[in-house]
């Protein structure tokens, strides 16, 4: 979107920092997915070695990251993330939610006094107002769903992925988190109707399960004991008719 400028948020012990500089943010992106050098990080920059310096320098002060020496070079700095990822924050959200937001309220606030389904709308305006504010918190919800997901697998665990699945699917009907089919066992292959995470929010073109795809993966790295990656290949939020994860072993 043309004039959309897009913020990245990090936590550390002191508080949240919002990172407004595109360089900084490709550093902290970066060191997400594992230590890098000095030069490394240059490279990926494209930055000259005064420029990348200096921002090493601000996001170490902030304490954002951490420098020590490499252990395999005296001479190199290694440079290490100190903080947690929250999302991301866009400057110029999207105009056409207000009026979408409207029409999604007078849908769905009925005086059914069903307190379950109050709060569930409730749940889906907050989220609809951090959108319209440009606010994405993605990854905390999905570090809160890994974190559920831990703790319900040994409810759910079984030695075969068509129990397992089965059971999952219990959970999450009694739960009313909304209704799952299983399409496929290799890879398996969820469907979610109903879903509580989306199923309320208008189309923002974008998936929007981000606490069901954490619990998803949790449940399967249990099971098979090694990293998997949740693929949400539909979802309501993008004008699908449901939601679909495929999870993949990483190994």
């Amino acid at each position: 979107m043309a004039g959309k400028r897009q913020f990245t948020i990090f936590s550390t012990r002191e508080g949240i920092d919002v990172i407004e500089s595109p360089v900084k943010s490709i550093i902290l992106s970066e060191l997400r997915k594992g230590q890098r050098d000095f030069q490394e990080i240059v490279k990926l920059t494209g930055k000259s070695k005064s420029t990348v310096s200096k921002h090493l320098t601000d996001l170490r002060r902030a304490g954002l990251i951490l420098e020590r020496t490499d252990p395999r070079d005296r001479r190199k700095k290694v440079f290490k993330l100190n903080s947690r990822y929250l999302g991301k924050l866009t400057r110029k959200p999207p105009g056409d939610l207000d009026e979408e937001k409207t029409e999604f309220l007078a849908e769905h606030l009925t005086s059914r006094g069903d307190p379950f389904e109050f709060f569930r709308l409730m749940f889906h305006v907050l989220r609809v107002e951090l959108i319209k504010e440009g606010i994405n918190l993605d990854p905390i919800l999905h570090e809160t769903g890994l974190r559920i997901g831990e703790v319900i697998y040994p409810m759910i665990e079984a030695d075969e992925p068509g129990e397992l699945l089965d059971n999952l699917k219990r959970f999450w009907e009694i739960n009313h988190l909304g209704r799952l089919e299983v399409e496929g066992t290799d890879p398996p292959v969820l469907r979610a109707y109903d879903c509580f995470e989306c199923g309320l929010l208008p189309d923002i073109g974008e998936s929007a399960c981000a606490l069901d795809s954490g619990i998803i993966e949790a449940v399967f790295r249990r099971y098979f004991n090694s990293d998997v990656i949740v693929d949400e290949t539909e979802c309501y939020a993008r004008g699908d008719e449901r939601c679909s994860f495929r999870i993949v072993r990483k190994d």
